[in-house]
């Protein structure tokens, strides 16, 4: 089938590269030349195992092409993807500027039938905004006759395994009243529902409350054992065993129910904060989604609360070695990342910190820049080098086993603060570590 994605981001770039992948011609359309260049050039601008080879493949046998030209997308696809930006407003409503742009512009060029699918996270009600801009604009062209129809199919990756989740999802929903649009989808994801079917076909605004209740599901999740964390601090309990407690239960399971310090990334802030504006327009006060927004608020200031504790209000002359900046593991999207808050309220407390992640490191600079008290290491060891503790923020697989007599060694005291609870307490205390988690009793060290 000939597909056209408008939008060469996080979820545009991936869902094109599988769409591909799976024998589909698919372009990409973009507004940045630079990007389109390097795109055509095998540079992927986001970092996503397995991504880059399958691009790449696609790119080389012509199944997959990208272009800055709207007219040669619209004309290419019978199936158009939007995949572009929906950025929180300042009312935290999302901004569908992008999204209706892309619209205007399928209906400016289009000369026979599309079906326009929305990808991009969009609040209920989009569809209908979509499909009254395509309608005007064709009245504008007096070609009214040109058929569409707009379906909602949302995504649902994890960055990190983005590739793996669109080649084998476990599920997809189709939001279409029409029997031809939802043909056509079934055609087109049949390469990724032969095991079983994993598609599910509703009502368009059914398919958009979906994907929000799914994101804001999610961190409800993470937010409630954060909470718990917070209840096991004060009455001496261990969150790991009463995480293993209640995951046992099938009801509840162990998916997203790890303590940390807070949720970060491209989508729960911003869907938890779009459908509680949603609900507030409607007149609702959404109760529910403000305790999970104001805990993961206050949870990304956990940790500096525990260093607090332990060095006071004034941090001036100290240095912090960070491992992790990224806000979870396999990306390096620093987007509303736990290691951002915990860096920037270091710093104003007047400390210096020489942070290390191993994919975020660009990212990093690209956004704070050249500061005195940020130096970027190469290595997670390197890092430790004179440091006054060690804070990890980002559970990435090489930071799990500590080599205690290296950390030891480097640092001017055996101190670590772990945000993700990567060590046994009593392991840290045995090997001579102050050793500060979340929801778990501190052990006196040997």
């Amino acid at each position: 089938m000939n597909v056209t994605v408008f939008g060469t981001g996080y979820v545009g770039l991936v869902q094109a590269a599988v769409l591909a992948e799976a024998g589909h011609r698919v372009t990409c359309v973009d507004i940045d030349e630079n990007k389109i260049e390097r795109l055509k050039q095998g540079h992927i601008p986001i970092f996503e195992p397995g991504l880059e080879p399958i691009v790449k493949r696609n790119n080389e046998s012509g199944n997959l092409s990208f272009t800055t030209d709207a007219a040669a997308g619209v004309a290419h696809g019978d199936l158009i993807f939007i995949a572009v930006g929906t950025p929180p407003d300042e009312d935290g409503s999302a901004d569908l500027r992008y999204v209706l742009a892309v619209a205007r512009t399928i209906a400016e060029h289009m000369d026979r039938k599309k079906y326009i699918i929305n990808k991009s996270t969009v609040p209920v009600g989009t569809a209908d905004k979509v499909r009254e801009q395509v309608t005007r604009t064709l009245a504008e062209r007096n070609a009214l006759n040109l058929e569409f129809d707009v379906i909602s199919n949302p995504e649902f990756l994890k960055e990190g395994s983005a590739v793996a989740d669109c080649m084998k999802p476990d599920r997809i929903i189709i939001g279409t009243s029409e029997h031809a649009s939802e043909q056509k989808m079934r055609q087109l994801y049949a390469p990724f529902n032969r095991n079983h079917d994993k598609v599910i076909v509703m009502d368009v605004r059914s398919a958009e409350l979906a994907k929000y209740a799914a994101n804001c599901m999610l961190a409800t999740k993470i937010s409630f054992m954060n909470e718990m964390a917070v209840i096991a601090d004060r009455v001496g309990a261990d969150i790991e065993s009463v995480r293993q407690g209640i995951g046992s239960d099938p009801r509840i399971g162990y998916h997203f129910i790890y303590p940390g310090i807070g949720y970060g990334g491209s989508c729960f802030p911003k869907d938890v904060q779009a459908l509680k504006t949603t609900a507030a327009q409607l007149g609702l006060d959404p109760k529910i989604l403000n305790a999970v927004e104001e805990r993961n608020h206050s949870q990304k200031h956990y940790l500096l609360k525990k260093i607090q504790q332990r060095y006071g209000q004034d941090l001036s002359g100290m240095t912090f070695a960070l491992w992790g900046l990224s806000f979870k593991p396999n990306t390096d999207d620093m987007r509303e990342a736990p290691a951002r808050v915990l860096m920037e309220n270091l710093w104003e407390m007047g400390a210096k910190v020489r942070a290390f992640d191993p994919e975020a490191m660009h990212e990093c600079e690209r956004i704070y820049g050249n500061r005195e008290d940020l130096q970027l290491c190469g290595t997670r060891d390197s890092a430790l080098s004179g440091a006054d503790a060690l804070i990890i923020a980002t559970e990435w697989q090489q930071f799990k086993s500590l080599d205690h007599n290296t950390v030891r060694n480097s640092l001017k005291a055996p101190v670590v603060f772990d945000g993700r609870n990567l060590y046994d307490p009593l392991d840290m205390a045995e090997a001579g570590f102050e050793y500060f988690c979340v929801g778990r009793p501190q052990v006196a060290s040997a």
